[in-house]
Formats: C-alpha cells, structure tokens, sequence
C-alpha cells in the first residue's frame, strides 16, 4: 500500500477487514505497546481509540466535556498509569475539540503531588492541563442489588452511598485510564475499578471499612457506583503491567498490551480473556455480570476485535493473588493520610 510500511499495511487490511462487524457489536481495540516514548504512544494511542470507536459511541465533538481519569494511587510509577498514556490521550482529546479535566483522588495523599512524583504534572503542562482533586464530594445511593445468601458487608445493608466528587457529575463522560494491575483484594483492578477513584479522598477509606469487609459485597456496591455515573469509555495501560499482588506493591510484567472501548465494562472482559479468566472469576466481573451491566457478556454484548484479540497477547507468567484479603484501611493510614492533607492545604 502507498505510503505505509508493511506494519501499517497489515493493521489497515485488519481494521477494514472488522469495519463490517454489526451494528449492536461493542468495539474493543486491543494492540502492542512496545514502549513509551511519545512518538509511539501518540501514535497506538490514537489508533486504538480510533478503532475503539470512543468518538462516535460518545458523540465527541468540539465542546464535549471529558474527565479524565488515571489511576495517581501513590507516588510510584508502576502503581499508576503511565504519564506518557494521560498525556496522550489528552492530545488525542484536544484534537476532537473536547474540553477536558484530569483528575483523581487518591485515598491516602493528594492526587496533584502523586502527578508531581511520577512526572505527570510536567507531561501535561505543553497541554496547558493540571492534575485536579476530585473533591466537593456529595452522597450518592447506590443501587446494589445482590440475590439472597449474597448479602454481605455491614448488616446486608442495601442501600449503601458513597462519597463522590461533584465534578464528576459535571463532565459528559469519562475516560478511565487504568494501568492494569492484580490486586490483592479484587484480584485485577482495570477499568470499572479505576472509578473508585470518583470517591472522595478520605471517603473511599470510610467506604472500604464500612462497606469492604466482605468482597463479593464491595464488589457489587463498585458495579453500583459505574452504574451511577456518567458514561464509562476506557484506554488500558498494559505496557507494563503489575503482577503477583497489588495494586502498589506488585512487580512489573511487561504485558505489552494497550486496550480501548466506548464500554469500561467490555474492555475488562476483553482483558480478563488475556489472563485466561472470565467474569465470574473476578469479583467484580461477576458483579457486574449479575446485574447484566451493558457491555457485558451476560447482557448479551458482542464484541468487535478490530485490530488484536486477547489471544494474540502472551500472558505466560503473569501471576495473579493466590489468596484475596478483605478491602479495609489500617486506621493509622488514615491518620497519615489526614496529615497529609492538612499539610498540603497549609503549603497552598
């Protein structure tokens, strides 16, 4: 083909080969991540996102107002998502004209010196962007809906809320950009995950105590709160993964995978095919399952493959949890965390 190599001939000849999938079909676009240097990711970035389709599902257009969302858990670059991906996609956004916020909050520390540690602050500052705190929080119910002898958490309750940020209610839909990662109380924290962050700083260790003592529990109250958003796209950073535990003390696994869909929900059924697992597997997969979460298998979802399928990515010798723990916060963290705070708004 005129004009492109032979890689880029094989990707075009793949991509028009799927552009004929149906209608009702959710795209998830799944490629090799071989490095982040910018010109790479710039590049993959725009080709999975494109694939992926975000712009049509989500009606992007000059104007459209997007938030951002990484995962900043700690000053560690493995435990977040790569600068160079939010950096990217920022650029890809602002080249369809849409209004953009990225933001977090870490539930120990503040999201703005997480971005300073790992380098993001300086990643997006050529964008004119600044990492925010997803602050302002206000209660939202949530709608958890598990069947009986599946009660779990503090009393069966089941009308839990969580604490979440205003601004979050304020953008048109988000784009949820998680590093992919095992966790050692979920098992793999991806997409639908990642939208834990939307709580509030403090908050999200409240909500861990009160509402983390069971997982099957606090897996449904997280399919609730994605429910409760606004629309969910997502783009994964599988570059280099985090394996054997997580999700900030795991080691690296170079995965080489980075995955996009209109539907955070898709993708990580898609990604938990690369591991060699299905929703059921994963507590808050089955979560979502029970509640036939659109964009699921169980809600009779297919999906498109327009570019690689899970099966053409080597997982071999990625190592998951062997054992889950119970989702709660050691008090004395959230005293560290308090300080923290307070220190941080003293130096403002």
């Amino acid at each position: 083909m005129p004009g492109l190599d032979k890689a880029d001939a094989r990707r075009h000849i793949r991509l028009m080969e799927n552009q004929s999938f149906s209608a009702g079909a959710m795209p998830v676009a799944l490629d090799r991540c071989e490095g982040y240097d910018r010109q790479s990711l710039d590049r993959l970035t725009g080709d999975v996102l494109d694939a992926a389709r975000i712009a049509q599902f989500h009606s992007l257009k000059p104007g459209t107002r997007v938030l951002v969302k990484p995962n900043l858990l700690m000053g560690k670059p493995l435990a977040c998502t790569s600068p160079g991906v939010v950096a990217a996609a920022c650029r890809w956004l602002r080249d369809h004209g849409a209004q953009m916020a990225v933001a977090d909050s870490p539930g120990f520390g503040r999201a703005v010196a997480v971005a300073r540690a790992i380098g993001l602050e300086s990643s997006l500052r050529p964008l004119g962007l600044a990492v925010r705190e997803l602050d302002r929080p206000v209660p939202v119910r949530l709608d958890t809906d598990l069947p009986a002898g599946l009660q779990g958490g503090r009393g069966g309750r089941k009308r839990p809320s969580f604490q979440v940020s205003s601004a979050v209610q304020e953008c048109d839909f988000i784009l949820s950009l998680p590093r992919v990662k095992a966790h050692g109380q979920m098992l793999l924290t991806l997409a639908v995950k990642n939208c834990f962050g939307c709580v509030s700083g403090l908050h999200k260790a409240v909500a861990h105590a009160r509402e983390g003592r069971d997982p099957v529990y606090f897996a449904d109250c997280l399919a609730a709160l994605w429910a409760a958003l606004p629309p969910v796209a997502a783009l994964a950073d599988g570059g280099v993964a985090m394996h054997r535990t997580g999700p900030s003390k795991g080691e690296a696994f170079v995965l080489k995978l980075m995955g996009a869909s209109p539907s955070a929900v898709a993708l990580d059924e898609a990604l938990y095919a690369v591991f060699g697992l299905g929703p059921q597997d994963v507590p808050l997969g089955a979560a979502l399952a029970r509640r036939k979460a659109p964009g699921s298998a169980a809600a009779g979802t297919e999906m498109a493959f327009p570019l690689l399928r899970p099966e053409d990515f080597d997982a071999r010798g990625f190592e998951l949890p062997q054992r889950l723990s119970h989702t709660s916060f050691h008090p004395a963290r959230f005293v560290q965390s308090c300080l923290r705070r307070a220190i941080a708004a003293i130096k403002k």
